[in-house]
């Protein structure tokens, strides 16, 4: 289908992108923002995830966000199918996409498209219900060692699905395309946002700590002691497993905000190798302030 005009800022966590988006949108009209954030999907995972205000939402229409029940599971696939209806209004409204990003297959899936396997519920419950994950690599590096290659040997939401694709299609999950590892021609700018790894780092423990200010404990003490409480997946973000952690009594507070902070910066390091091997993308390195640095190249690609 045809879509909306749509430009791409992304970078690691802590980077600045939803601020300089925000700055984009109030300065240019007609400017949607759609987030590409596995998380963000999420309903009432506010404080971790770093989702814009309501008064941000109530500014600017964004798109990508509350899609989902934290109890829910989630995939890319239908990812794709909430934005698509969205790209429909935008393009009925004549607006233009700004895509934030974020999760590195979210963004990809909407700048160049995925196939996107079926699902077999049945052979991915038998899958999650063994713990092992370093059993579960091993077989899928003996099903299809090129997608065992292609990700890391602790990404147990990745490998489930991967053996999920091999043993409910009969073929390799990496026989779905090129995927993630081909970088077609594309009419879609993406501006990515570099900082030095230090004070990235120095970036991300502080705002571990004003979501702890916030109130990230409580925030996630509410959704564990909801009814359906949080999916596997929604039990992994960054921040509410270390909460729940404590919650449950394994580690002290302080043990659960320290490995918030390191495990979010080993995260942070992830998304950056994620996004270098994609040579469209135009790096921006930002020195002090990204609004000031990066808004300026993302309004000129928005022209």
């Amino acid at each position: 289908m045809t879509t909306a005009r749509s430009v791409v800022i992304l970078g690691p966590t802590a980077s600045g992108k939803s601020d300089v988006a925000m700055a984009v949108a109030q300065s240019t009209p007609d400017v949607c923002i759609v987030a590409a954030d596995a998380m963000q999907v999420y309903s009432r995972m506010d404080i971790g995830t770093a989702k814009p205000t309501r008064q941000d939402r109530e500014e600017v229409r964004h798109y990508g966000l509350d899609l989902v029940e934290p109890s829910e599971r989630y995939t890319v696939a239908r990812y794709v199918q909430d934005i698509t209806v969205a790209r429909t209004e935008m393009l009925n409204r004549e607006n233009t996409e700004l895509i934030v990003g974020g999760t590195g297959l979210y963004v990809t899936a909407l700048v160049d498209g995925l196939n996107m396997p079926g699902e077999w519920p049945e052979i991915r419950e038998e899958l999650e219900a063994n713990e092992n994950t370093e059993e579960l690599y091993s077989h899928l590096s003996a099903l299809d060692p090129l997608a065992a290659s292609r990700m890391e040997s602790n990404n147990r939401r990745r490998i489930v699905r991967a053996l999920e694709v091999c043993l409910g299609s009969g073929t390799t999950f990496s026989s779905f395309g090129e995927g993630v590892s081909n970088f077609p021609e594309t009419t879609t700018m993406q501006i990515g946002i570099k900082w030095d790894r230090e004070v990235l780092r120095e970036r991300i423990a502080l705002r571990v700590h004003k979501m702890m200010e916030l109130g990230l404990l409580e925030e996630v003490h509410a959704l564990i002691n909801e009814p359906d409480g949080l999916s596997d997946t929604a039990k992994q973000a960054l921040g509410y497993k270390e909460m729940i952690e404590h919650l449950e009594g394994r580690w002290t507070l302080q043990e659960a905000v320290d490995a918030t902070i390191l495990r979010t910066q080993q995260f942070a390091i992830r998304q950056e190798r994620w996004y270098r091997r994609d040579p469209r993308i135009q790096w921006v390195e930002v020195q002090k302030d990204p609004i000031q640095e990066v808004t300026p190249q993302v309004v000129a690609a928005l022209a």
